[in-house]
């Protein structure tokens, strides 16, 4: 198998497994599920984003992207912040 790299995202935990979505192009193609403790200490919470790579010799590499979670989360964070005006200046004022 060649060596192929994807976005991962943990998107929760079911009691003891995590479970990841890998992205390809910004598109869900996989979910995995892993044992919690497969997981980079400072990668466990929902949200975090890491990069896997699978090479040709049945190798695995799972790496945490601390800087690529604090983009999204703030990318995530300014979407809700104008959805949130926008809906607001929808809304009757009361101008008694």
């Amino acid at each position: 198998m060649p060596e192929q790299t994807y976005t991962v995202v943990l998107d929760r935990f079911e009691d003891e497994q995590a479970v990841l979505l890998c992205e390809d192009d910004g598109e869900v193609v996989e979910e995995l599920v892993v044992p919690k403790w497969f997981l980079p200490p400072d990668g466990r919470h929902q949200d975090a984003i890491f990069t896997l790579r699978t090479g040709e010799v049945d190798q695995t590499v799972l790496a945490y992207q601390p800087a690529e979670t604090e983009k999204r989360q703030k990318e995530a964070q300014s979407r809700f912040d104008r959805l949130s005006q926008s809906l607001s200046d929808q809304e009757p004022h009361d101008e008694s």
